[in-house]
């Protein structure tokens, strides 16, 4: 951090603590991890770094608001005691326009501080959007295993945005009226400490209130944001498999739970909304009989020569001036509690190390010659062992050599460890013991972005995004022409069928590629391995969910992508894989077969007995 980052922190941090402390004593203690924690509060003001400037050009506005806050019923006392009381009719002028322009100016400055945290808000929660997203894409498929996409979705756009209200509505604005309340009491006590005294008697009753609202909406806060997350997880997963609960007919069940869940939002909501119609009005009656008290008092002391009838008036001013920051304090610092509670659902996402270590630092891997004279990429499973918790293995002791070039089949029971391996070869996991080697080298030693763009990977269930053909194809880099994709579509054989698209390349797909077949899909999913061109092909159950007419046009397009290229295909389908250079049969993690296709009918074995109930 440099220099002008430390003062930024120590300044930003001083006040702040000020604040908050004030705060508190007007909200009573507040439960560690529920309110403000000044690490996390710094963990949030450093966003505003690169914003330095007009972070604390909004905080100077602030001062200034808070210190022309008591001047306007200070001059109203002047006016009274003095122009008025000596018919002075000019000089009462002359004060009326000063605080006319006073008034223009607390509107002007309110509104350049008003845009300038609202701005701040917006462009924080910007780069830590960007910042949650980016962290999200960088970790390893584990983490997506345990967390549902929901509630990834609450962190990354409600959470976030709740943020935004700490910066436009709760950290620069608690710092403002907790300035304008030392402000005006200490103008109060100039002016009249007997007054202020008077004033001061309503206090612990506006503190009670206080204290019995802090908690209300402290409680329905957390519960609000409990059921958004609940609500965003059941939305994205019923949405998603939506023709499961319609074709088994479960829609009013489903119905029913989204009403639970929804009710005991809105429940939470009203919890908050019951807690604001209750202390609104209480502060209202506060400041009443705070007002009736100095009428009650500063009359007989006006009368008694004690007070003059200006500072009675301005007194009258500096009650409403005085208790709307202790009111606003209380709903400030509950929005202050909301966001600590998203900021620290926020950081835990950020906090969270489960990335695939990329400390290799090699970008190329020596090429090998293989049986047709080009140089091709080979695989090598050195006894690897894996389990995706603890050491329940899902692979035990695996090992195979694939030649540069050649193509090796993957078949075996449902559960065997089959797409294990190809999770394990992108590492998108990684393995417990063992070693995987493309020509010799440890895949750990290669820089994680060079090992993935040199595996291609056909999913049974391919995924497109909402967007264009093109988009899909190219996904989205500016490097790939349009008449590269389209030549990539034509080796597959899906150009013809694009061109018929509305639009051509140009089509928009929809969300999950709904508009196309099954067949149709697959083919883009080929012509963007071709596109991206990678050394190493797989295939996981690529033709599993597709018609046969279907399968012998996807066949077609798998023999033009296996072409020079190292391939790994696992499928159920024997009549896929018989040309394979090597069949690997599993079972139970483990390797317990290998051969080609005749050898593997030879010896009798597990392969034979799924070959003979397939073709039976």
């Amino acid at each position: 951090m440099d220099e002008v980052g430390k003062k930024a922190d120590f300044i930003g941090g001083s006040l702040l603590s000020l604040a908050f402390y004030m705060a508190q004593a007007s909200t009573s203690s507040t439960p560690k991890g529920s309110a403000f924690e000044w690490p996390l509060v710094r963990r949030i003001l450093s966003y505003t770094r690169p914003y330095r400037g007009w972070f604390f050009l909004a905080l100077l506005l602030t001062i200034l608001l808070a210190v022309l806050a008591p001047a306007i019923p200070y001059l109203f006392q002047y006016i009274l005691d003095n122009p008025t009381q000596y018919g002075n009719v000019s000089g009462v002028r002359f004060w009326i326009v000063v605080i006319l322009g006073l008034l223009v100016l607390r509107a002007v400055l309110m509104y350049f501080n008003t845009l300038l945290t609202g701005w701040l808000g917006q462009v924080v929660i910007h780069d830590l959007r960007r910042q949650v997203f980016g962290h999200i894409t960088s970790l390893q498929a584990r983490f997506f295993d345990r967390n549902p996409v929901g509630m990834l979705q609450t962190r990354t756009i409600s959470d976030v945005e709740t943020l935004n209200d700490v910066f436009s509505q709760g950290l620069v604005n608690i710092l403002g009226e907790i300035l304008q309340l030392v402000m005006i009491f200490a103008v109060m006590m100039a002016i009249s400490w007997r007054l202020t005294l008077v004033i001061l008697t309503t206090i612990p009753i506006l503190l009670f209130a206080t204290y019995f609202f802090k908690n209300a909406i402290k409680t329905a806060f957390q519960g609000v944001r409990k059921y958004v997350s609940k609500m965003n997880s059941f939305l994205q997963e019923h949405i998603t498999g939506m023709l499961v609960t319609q074709i088994f007919s479960r829609e009013d069940v489903e119905a029913e739970r989204f009403r639970q869940i929804n009710e005991n939002h809105l429940n939470a909501n009203l919890k908050s909304v019951l807690a604001y119609s209750i202390f609104f009005p209480v502060v209202e009656i506060v400041t009443a009989l705070a007002t009736a008290l100095l009428v009650w008092y500063g009359v007989g002391n006006v009368l008694d020569g004690f007070v003059t009838f200006g500072t009675l008036v301005a007194f009258i001013m500096y009650i409403s001036m005085f208790f709307r920051p202790i009111r606003m304090l209380a709903d400030r610092f509950n929005t202050l509690q909301l966001g600590m509670v998203s900021a620290e659902r926020i950081f835990g996402i950020l906090d969270t190390d489960d990335k695939i270590p990329d400390d290799g630092t090699l970008t190329e891997v020596p090429l090998r010659k293989d049986n047709n004279g080009g140089c091709q990429v080979g695989i090598e499973f050195n006894k690897v062992w894996f389990a995706y918790k603890d050491h329940d293995w899902v692979l035990r002791d695996v090992s195979f050599d694939v030649k540069p070039g050649n193509t090796v089949a993957i078949v075996g029971s449902t559960g065997a460890g089959k797409s294990t391996i190809i999770n394990l070869l992108s590492r998108f996991y990684e393995i417990n013991r063992g070693k995987i080697s493309l020509n010799g080298v440890d895949i750990a030693d290669l820089k994680l972005d060079y090992l993935r763009s040199q595996v291609g990977l056909v999913l049974q269930d391919v995924f497109l995004f909402s967007g264009s053909v093109l988009e899909n194809i190219t996904l989205n880099n500016e490097e790939i022409t349009l008449e590269q994709a389209q030549e990539a579509a034509k080796i597959v054989g899906a150009h013809d069928f694009i061109m018929r698209l509305p639009g051509g390349y140009h089509y928009e797909v929809q969300e999950r590629g709904s508009t196309l077949s099954a067949g149709q899909r697959q083919l883009i999913a080929f012509a963007r391995v071709v596109v991206f061109n990678p050394s190493v092909l797989i295939l996981d159950e690529a033709t599993s969910n597709i018609d046969t007419e279907s399968e012998e046009m996807i066949q077609a397009a798998i023999d033009k992508v296996m072409h020079g290229r190292t391939s790994i295909i696992i499928a159920h389908r024997l009549s896929t894989i018989q040309k394979a250079d090597l069949i690997l049969v599993m079972d139970k993690g483990q390797v317990i077969e290998r051969g080609n296709h005749q050898e593997l009918l030879d010896q009798e074995g597990v392969y034979k007995r799924l070959y003979t109930l397939q073709f039976a």
